[in-house]
């Protein structure tokens, strides 16, 4: 575990952040257009994206480093859009860690706290607590260089952590570590999170830490916001297309919606709830792990497309199969590998079908 801590002022919620109409142009391009966002006191929320999509510069306009072309950041309902970093007291974790080199792990943590004019004694305080809470305060006189990059983005966090921000902004705080040690400190901060009751907004491109951390993600495509929603909804109800091929695996199938019923590309009808809307043409997204196929099998009345495996690959916990259907269209399964689950072969002919609660229709 992380660290052990309690609120400051348990009976005082501060931390909500609102954005209003956030607007940043570099030059002709547009890195943010018009995004609007509350975040609860002590909500995690998470932006994911793609690069360019315009999360780490929503994230530096709330932390003071870029200045908005046009709306506004509040923080607990007062405006803080035109301060300057310093004095808007949000701590900030940076991907590269930020650490001053020539500084000792103690100076380094005990940094904010200097630039505050704090006396000597509370300092020394303060940083001894938060170090032993983040189970560094043997290495408070080491460099930076002498550390492992996983106790680097402790020190990171004793930092932005030990003036006792209302706030913390992480960018990437992950991204240059290996994936085993990035799954390891991915649960401590979610851990830190529900222990210390801080608002978090995080910044990732990688789809699993948003998911496994926020209490709700925004996915971000092209400066805007796409989706803001639970990680559950974000995986089993996207939006759009772009937030359906971006979080996770997917299979987009073509379909027709005629008369209440959704249509495959062979005139099929397949599993998905009634459809309400006007006749048009959509397209049905199924998750891999929703997908089922069975071998040798019928059509039934619940409906599926008819094909033949073409492909199958181990992952270790999964077989990844490859499935054409008779129309042409390829789909990917995944199969957990279980005793209980009998696995079809290459070459042979099966039914793909998925439940229609699995099953979402997109028609932009």
């Amino acid at each position: 575990m992380l660290m052990k801590a309690t609120v400051s002022n348990p009976d005082v919620k501060t931390g909500g952040i609102a954005l209003h109409n956030l607007q940043k142009r570099y030059g002709s391009a547009v890195a943010v257009d018009d995004v609007s966002l509350s975040v609860s006191p002590g909500e995690f929320i998470s932006l994911l994206g793609p690069s360019g999509s315009g999360k780490t510069t929503t994230l530096m306009m709330i932390a003071g480093f870029e200045m908005p072309d046009n709306g506004q950041v509040l923080l607990d309902g007062r405006d803080i859009t035109r301060l300057p970093p310093h004095r808007r007291e949000l701590g900030v974790i940076f991907q590269n860690y930020a650490l001053f080199p020539h500084m000792t792990v103690a100076e380094n943590v005990a940094y904010p706290l200097r630039m505050r004019r704090l006396a000597k004694a509370e300092i020394e305080a303060r940083v001894r607590r938060i170090l032993d809470q983040v189970h560094l305060g043997t290495l408070a006189s080491r460099y930076p260089h002498q550390m492992s990059g996983g106790q680097q983005q402790r020190v990171a966090i004793a930092r932005a952590l030990v003036f006792d921000p209302p706030v913390l902004l992480l960018d990437e705080p992950l991204g240059a570590l290996d994936k085993k040690l990035r799954e390891h400190l991915r649960n401590e901060i979610k851990t830190l999170h529900k222990e210390v009751g801080k608002t978090m907004i995080y910044v990732t491109h990688d789809q699993d830490e948003a998911l496994a951390m926020s209490d709700r993600v925004a996915v971000m495509h092209e400066g805007r916001i796409r989706q803001l929603s639970a990680p559950k909804d974000i995986y089993r109800k996207p939006a759009d297309l772009f937030v359906a091929g971006f979080v996770g695996e997917v299979n987009l199938i073509p379909v027709e919606l005629k008369d209440g019923i959704v249509h495959g590309p062979a005139g099929e009808t397949l599993p998905a709830a009634p459809w309400t809307g006007v006749d048009s043409d959509g397209t049905l997204c199924v998750r891999p792990e929703h997908l089922h196929l069975e071998a040798n099998a019928a059509p039934t009345s619940s409906g599926g497309m008819q094909g033949r495996i073409t492909g199958m690959t181990f992952v270790g916990d999964a077989t990844i199969f490859e499935f054409r259907s008779d129309s042409g269209l390829q789909l990917i399964s995944k199969v957990l590998n279980v005793s209980a689950n009998t696995m079809p072969e290459v070459g042979d002919t099966c039914i793909a079908s998925w439940l229609a609660s699995d099953a979402t229709v997109l028609t932009q």
